[in-house]
């Protein structure tokens, strides 16, 4: 039996739901981007790189674009409609930044090479923790949270 947890995603209230959105968004995104970028580095389907006449644009730069129209969204409007967008596109944004972290911390391109896993790392501890949180008890009803948990296990 579940106690007091919601079963649909518009059952959480709407202050948490971006939350939970954003969470969602990151992991999906940061999957699917990397399989995109494995396919183009293998040559494999139909993706190329983006490029500006003979630069490439790597798509950290579309993450931060997207983080800074929510941080700009996030200061006018307040709505649960525009939460739930909001809590969507800093998901995406973010993934699209994590996923070549390792890049802004060397300031080259190491996407595939062993010092690439940082981005890999970070990805799957922003992945896990929100998740484990949750099973630890993170939660106002503390107890209940934590019995769910054992019971899911």
């Amino acid at each position: 039996m579940r106690l007091g947890k919601p079963l649909r995603i518009r059952d959480v209230h709407p202050t948490r739901r971006g939350l939970i959105l954003a969470w969602f968004a990151f992991a999906v995104t940061f999957g699917v981007l990397r399989a995109i970028t494995w396919s183009i580095h293998a040559r494999v389907g139909h993706f190329a790189n983006v490029t500006a006449g003979s630069v490439h644009l790597h798509h950290y730069l579309w993450g931060i674009l997207l983080v800074v129209i929510v941080a700009f969204l996030g200061l006018v409007e307040r709505s649960p409609t525009w939460r739930t967008a909001m809590g969507l596109m800093f998901g995406i944004g973010l993934a699209l930044i994590v996923d070549e972290l390792a890049l802004l911390i060397d300031l080259k391109d190491v996407y595939w090479s062993g010092a690439g896993g940082v981005s890999i790392a970070v990805a799957l501890v922003l992945i896990a923790v929100p998740a484990g949180g949750r099973c630890i008890g993170v939660t106002r009803e503390d107890e209940i949270g934590r019995a769910s948990c054992r019971e899911r296990v």
